[in-house]
């Protein structure tokens, strides 16, 4: 049995319904990252596991129980906010201990507990300092700490890495899934960041408009995207539409193309990446998934050129390491291989 359930959730701010009929599953020891757009109720999802958003309808249900209407501070939840909402007249020390003192926590354990806590997340010797003191990856420690001190039944964190630098959020992002595996301890992460949440997460929901669009490992969804907006925001840039016709997969103009599985559709929406495309020389002996293209745009992007091209079937963008730039006008063909195309649904 999971250890988290929404079943058929329904959130709605006003007359605007942000989740409906949602259903999600996150087993025990789990780090589970919901990533989408602004706007997809990514965030609205977390607040409601939290309790901070009352659900019109459906349930939440942890470790059995109906925690649907239990308030935020009969949770054993920690939460980690975007802006970290630290208390700005507090130490350090004091804005960790937070909520061990809320629980009536004697005062030796909870000195020997925050001490453990910063030293987990590497602040020891910065017990006195304040908020305004620290940098924002010391504070965004603290918030972290302040969260995991309580020895939380389940963590939440709402994009918790956005106001750091570049830099500075692998480092942390590498350090949150260091100590969520130490402490075996099931997690929920909101972001928008692809990259973020497919380096540290067990299983990943790629949400819009309110709805789980692919639920699944990041291996998987990045190479395999079920639909066309999980593709497109995974990197998937190329888009065919082929018809079967006389046992043969074309496009509208017959040009044939073969895949590496055979879903049995009379209509296919493939996706293909700018780096799954091969640039060939004019005239090879090949005849099958193969395009003629004219250079439109040629740009350097460092180990490759990115190649925006002209097709019978409109554009397409393709990334090769050739060694010379292709000029701009100079007539190619493409290569899609079969292994590379990835069967998608249409977007509605």
């Amino acid at each position: 049995m999971a250890l988290l359930s929404l079943d058929d959730l329904t959130v709605s701010y006003g007359d605007n319904t942000v989740l409906e009929n949602f259903n999600l599953e996150i087993n025990q020891g789990e780090f589970v990252s919901l990533l989408g757009p602004s706007g997809c109720g990514k965030t609205t999802t977390l607040r409601a596991i939290a309790g901070f958003v009352n659900p019109g309808s459906g349930r939440i249900v942890f470790m059995g129980k109906d925690y649907t209407n239990i308030p935020v501070h009969k949770k054993q939840f920690g939460f980690v906010f975007q802006n970290y909402a630290l208390f700005p007249h507090m130490s350090v020390f004091d804005n960790v201990a937070f909520g061990l003192k809320m629980q009536k926590t004697p005062v030796a354990e909870i000195k020997k507990r925050v001490q453990e806590m910063l030293e987990l997340v590497g602040l020891e010797g910065f017990a006195q300092r304040h908020p305004g003191e620290l940098s924002g990856g010391q504070q965004q420690r603290v918030a972290l700490a302040r969260a995991l001190v309580i020895k939380p039944d389940l963590l939440l964190l709402d994009e918790p890495l956005s106001n750091l630098d570049a830099k500075l959020r692998v480092e942390m992002r590498v350090e949150i899934r260091n100590i969520q595996q130490q402490l075996n301890l099931t997690t929920v992460y909101v972001t928008h960041d692809q990259e973020e949440c497919f380096s540290i997460s067990d299983r990943v929901v790629v949400m819009k408009d309110g709805k789980i669009e692919q639920y699944d490992q990041p291996e998987v969804i990045y190479r395999y995207p079920m639909t066309e907006f999980v593709a497109r925001f995974v990197g998937f840039e190329n888009f065919l539409d082929l018809k079967e016709k006389d046992g043969r997969l074309v496009t509208n103009n017959g040009i044939e193309f073969k895949l590496d599985r055979n879903d049995e559709l009379a209509k296919y929406r493939v996706a293909v990446r700018p780096d799954d495309i091969v640039i060939k020389e004019v005239g090879g002996d090949r005849t099958a998934n193969v395009l003629t293209a004219k250079v439109k745009i040629s740009t350097f992007l460092g180990k490759e050129y990115q190649y925006l091209v002209e097709t019978e079937l409109g554009e397409f963008v393709v990334n090769a390491a050739t060694v010379n730039r292709i000029k701009n006008g100079e007539q190619i063909e493409l290569y899609f291989p079969e292994e590379n195309i990835r069967i998608v649904k249409e977007a509605l």
